[in-house]
């Protein structure tokens, strides 16, 4: 008995140790689901159990059950078509494909495509995992197109060709919506979300981390598989393929949980080619400094609002007390300095309250200093219409920063769309939700001569459980 023992406690060492701490395992998607009740099971049987950490869906192509299995299903898409870069006058479309192939977008004010106006044609291939990105130019502000994708030279999308809209142009009056939230672990019960979300018709919707639940930064092959998933929804599909999609991540798309990436570029090893995978499975106008300078920080506008997503997770130093590492901070710094747009909305995948959960030791209150720079540029130059979004914390809160020497600043927290764990409310929020799943919309009507901008906090079931509505002249010192 006593040997027994000793080989059980053994074996439960070995386990600890041999498994990710926090890499939860994958959810299987049920058998009668369409298409990836079959799929997946396959996904997960050759690439998840993989012991190899650099497979990509190539390693598939050549197999006689993926290929039986892509002409069961029609797939001539693998993901996507994913909208994303949208301005008043151009669009990118994301796709995959099963293996390589020559895509092409054509685009058209109706569902006949007329007259067309189509994108160049690329080849998708091995090295990006198959992807492309799709450009049209030359189209009209605030405009509704149709389109369709091109699979060597067949059609991908027929009969049912979506639609999108352009974003209205810089001092344009106009009034549109963006979502945005995090958490969404692949969880089958919970994956209608997309078609909840895309019910509302946003122009936008902003993924702000733990966009998927991975957490195993040293395998890619693990990494693209809970992507993989994700993009062969058919609710993620119809959400992506109308609305412009911006995302950043948080820690468990990034690395594991509370991870700090640390000061340098590429150390730890795993952090380039962790922001390779990221880069290739979304849509955003551009992904920090590039090569030279890896993060996931960008920005975009639509009409008068200026959007800046952060990345909290790259460079974040405890010890050198950032978030952002020096060259993210100049550059939102600069940005937030030269923008002339009525709203300012500064993303974060974590939050910026010092009500923060755990003491502030995984948000921007762990690092004051860095905190207080951005926010007393504000006061300073006197920067109006600024929005704070957060995400992390498995609920829906809304703060109140109180700040004497400018404007009281607003920040909206939401992320659990599609994931079942729940952290409790805070009483020192203005408002504190967490029943269920949910997202947050935040309503731009520029139209007004106060313009305005009102945040919604809605369920799944396509509930309106709060609103608060900030009047641009609320947020400038007074």
């Amino acid at each position: 008995m006593k040997n027994l023992r000793n080989l059980a406690i053994a074996t439960l060492l070995f386990l600890l140790v041999s498994i990710p701490l926090w890499a939860k395992p994958p959810i299987p998607t049920p058998e009668d689901t369409p298409v990836l009740g079959e799929v997946d099971p396959y996904l997960l049987k050759t690439l998840y159990e993989s012991e190899d950490t650099d497979l990509s869906l190539s390693a598939l192509t050549g197999q006689n059950r993926f290929q039986t299995l892509i002409k069961k299903h029609g797939l001539s898409l693998f993901g996507g078509p994913m909208l994303g870069c949208v301005t008043d006058h151009s669009v990118r479309f994301w796709v995959r494909t099963p293996g390589e192939a020559t895509v092409q977008v054509v685009v058209g004010t109706d569902r006949g495509l007329t007259p067309p106006v189509g994108s160049s044609s690329v080849r998708t291939e091995k090295d990006r995992d198959f992807t492309a990105l799709l450009d049209i130019e030359n189209l009209k502000p605030f405009s509704t197109y149709y389109y369709d994708v091109l699979v060597d030279g067949r059609s991908a999308l027929r009969p049912e060709l979506p639609p999108f809209r352009t974003f209205p142009a810089k001092g344009q009056k106009a009034k549109f919506d963006v979502g945005f939230g995090g958490g969404a672990r692949y969880v089958p019960d919970n994956e209608h979300m997309w078609d909840t979300i895309a019910s509302f018709h946003p122009a936008a919707f902003l993924f702000l981390g733990d966009n998927v639940y991975i957490d195993v930064p040293e395998s890619r092959t693990k990494q693209r598989i809970h992507y993989y998933r994700r993009q062969l929804r058919p609710e993620f599909r119809r959400l992506c393929s109308s609305t412009a999609i911006y995302a950043i991540w948080d820690d468990h798309d990034f690395g594991k949980n509370d991870c700090a990436g640390g000061p340098h570029p590429f150390i730890p090893r795993w952090k380039l080619p962790v922001w390779r995978v990221f880069k290739e499975n979304w849509n955003n106008p551009y992904y920090g400094g590039g090569e030279a300078q890896p993060g996931c920080w960008f920005d975009f506008s639509i009409g008068d609002v200026d959007f800046f997503m952060t990345d909290g997770r790259y460079y974040r130093s405890w010890e050198d007390g950032t978030m952002l590492g020096p060259v993210q901070k100049r550059w939102l710094l600069d940005k937030l300095s030269a923008s002339k747009a009525t709203f300012k909305v500064i993303a974060s995948g974590t939050l910026w309250t010092e009500h923060a959960d755990k003491g502030g030791a995984d948000s921007w209150w762990g690092v004051k200093d860095e905190r207080e720079e951005i926010f007393s540029l504000i006061d300073r130059e006197n920067i109006g219409g600024v929005i704070l979004l957060s995400a992390d914390r498995h609920r829906t809160d809304v703060y109140k920063i109180e700040r004497p020497n400018g404007y009281d600043l607003y920040e909206f927290e939401t992320s659990k769309l599609t994931n079942m764990h729940t952290h409790g409310t805070k009483k020192e929020a203005l408002f504190s939700y967490n029943k269920g799943n949910f997202f947050g919309m935040l309503k731009f009507d520029l139209t007004k001569s106060d313009p305005e901008m009102t945040f919604q906090c809605i369920t799944i079931d396509k509930e309106t459980v709060y609103t608060l509505t900030l009047k641009r002249s609320q947020l400038k010192r007074q």
